[in-house]
């Protein structure tokens, strides 16, 4: 590998890498401690709605570095009001969150309105927001805290997928999901590349083709032969899972997700092009919106409570994912993935320096030049290819 291409690997691949190095170093302080099973579980369930709000910030983020700051509080609004029915009202929980994902929607096409089509500048509109919802959580639950939720609801995000081999010390279905999964993986990525060829597109090198592929297969094998060792596959994983595949595919295949590339990278040529430069902002936070709920879900399910302080700064968690993982601040650029490996890597700090004992205050520390860093290697790197 010549300098040149050694250089486009450091660049491409340099969260990952960080985040193989941060996972290395907590492993050595903590003993070995940080991979444990559960606690590897743990990194899932205490992170699961960053994953899910890291994703829809994407998309605000890529038509202009823009961000959405009232997520937190409409997790925190969507919830109260989840709790309400299943709590006080003694709804069905499906009924529930039939509601709540509603909320969500109408939050983020009220914001997407006046975003899109009034020009309100977001960073604005939802700073309104994020006053506004915070508010009419502590209305809703009256400043109380609403538990527990009722067993089936939380069975839909707090369980555990049923082993159907009945391994004794070892979930034998988390097994076999993960060799599928390496399996599909492979297909999907040897069908890309024979597709490219096959259309003449210029390819990369066989050697990092083969490299890539092992190492993403041997991650997901070891992480799911760790979760195999404690009680299997969560239930929020497979909703993860689906989210992360969805948005993947949205923002990699489709035409719409190709225009919130383009309004991120230049909005006057994307609108002279022909692109509705209105509807992919609306589209941005009305999608937020709905994504928030999800979150909500997710959240309540997790504290098993709906509470007024739910959700504080889960927008600085989504927004520090996203540019970790290499999304930019000026916009349109960034991927599904990259910010999964962002989000990633905030939740092996978090959980690291919490096995180790290190203040809370620090924590906050840390994460705050961990996502400086990152801005500054995306703001130098776009001065020097300049």
């Amino acid at each position: 590998m010549d300098k040149t291409n050694m250089s486009a690997f450091f660049k491409k691949y340099t969260m990952v890498i960080a985040l193989i190095l941060i996972t290395l170093f907590f492993t050595w302080r903590t003993g070995g401690n940080m991979i444990l099973p559960q606690n590897v579980n743990n990194l899932i369930a205490q992170n699961a709605y960053v994953f899910v709000l890291a994703t829809g910030m994407l998309l605000c983020i890529l038509t202009g570095g823009n961000i959405d700051l009232s997520v937190g509080s409409v997790v925190c609004f969507v919830g109260a009001i989840g709790g309400q029915l299943m709590v006080n009202k003694g709804w069905n929980p499906g009924m529930a969150m039939v509601v709540m994902l509603l909320v969500g929607i109408v939050i983020g096409v009220w914001q997407g309105f006046w975003i899109a089509y009034v020009r309100i500048p977001p960073f604005i509109t939802t700073l309104a927001g994020m006053l506004i919802f915070r508010g009419l959580s502590n209305v809703v639950l009256n400043g109380l805290t609403l538990a527990p939720m009722p067993a089936s609801y939380l069975a839909l995000f707090n369980s555990y997928i049923v082993d159907v081999f009945h391994g004794n010390s070892i979930n034998i279905t988390c097994i076999v999901v993960g060799l599928i999964a390496t399996v599909g993986f492979l297909a999907a990525s040897f069908a890309g590349r024979a597709a490219k060829a096959k259309k003449g597109y210029a390819l990369k090198p066989m050697g990092g083709f083969v490299g890539r592929c092992v190492v993403i297969s041997a991650v997901i094998m070891v992480f799911m032969w760790r979760l195999a060792q404690y009680k299997g596959i969560p239930t929020v994983l497979i909703w993860l899972a689906l989210i992360i595949m969805i948005y993947a595919y949205i923002t990699s295949k489709t035409t719409i997700g190709r225009h919130f590339y383009a309004v991120g990278g230049n909005e006057k040529a994307a609108e002279l092009s022909g692109i509705n430069t209105n509807k992919v902002y609306f589209l941005a936070y009305a999608n937020m919106g709905m994504l928030a709920a999800v979150a909500a879900m997710i959240t309540i399910a997790r504290l098993n409570s709906a509470n007024p302080t739910a959700g504080t700064n889960y927008e600085m968690d989504a927004i520090g994912s996203c540019f970790i993982g290499g999304a930019s601040a000026y916009g349109g650029t960034g991927t599904v993935p990259g910010v999964i490996i962002g989000a990633t890597l905030m939740g092996v700090i978090n959980l690291g320096m919490s096995i180790m004992g290190v203040d809370a205050n620090w924590q906050k520390v840390v994460k705050g030049c961990v996502l400086l860093a990152a801005v500054i290697f995306d703001v130098v790197s776009k001065k020097r290819a300049k």
